[in-house]
């Protein structure tokens, strides 16, 4: 057996409407097709891959302490993303990855989650590199 490649996250969420709205404003993904499941959801996609797959839950999950730290999507056009991230005021922190070149940007959905979107580190320019979280 070959491993390849993560398929997709799946977050259980009481605020299904807020986040289709949120991964479609922020990360730019679309709502799609999805198995007719007999529990609420959607699938976001990012082109033609559902990418995040959302659950809906009765009430809201409290986690103290939750195992996943974080998922992270690959991405290109960080100047883009890092301005529309600053257009919501939505707050971040971006930093490089020590001996890899990849930048990666921190960010929050509506329900917590920590998500990195990672961009290559040829995409750094002087101006963002002044925002660097060192």
């Amino acid at each position: 057996m070959q491993l390849n490649r993560l398929d997709h996250v799946n977050i259980i969420t009481s605020n299904l409407d807020a986040m289709i709205a949120w991964y479609t404003d922020v990360l730019g993904m679309a709502a799609g097709e999805r198995p007719p499941f007999p529990f609420p959801g959607a699938w976001m996609y990012a082109g033609d891959h559902a990418v995040v797959h959302l659950v809906v839950a009765d009430e809201e999950r409290q986690s103290i302490e939750p195992k996943i730290q974080h998922f992270a999507i690959t991405a290109s056009g960080l100047a883009a993303f890092v301005a529309r991230l600053d257009e919501r005021g939505i707050d971040f922190g971006m930093n490089t990855v020590p001996a890899f070149p990849i930048v990666q940007v921190n960010i929050f959905d509506c329900d917590g989650n920590h998500i990195h979107i990672d961009f290559p580190a040829d995409e750094l320019d002087d101006a963002l590199k002044a925002r660097l979280d060192i």
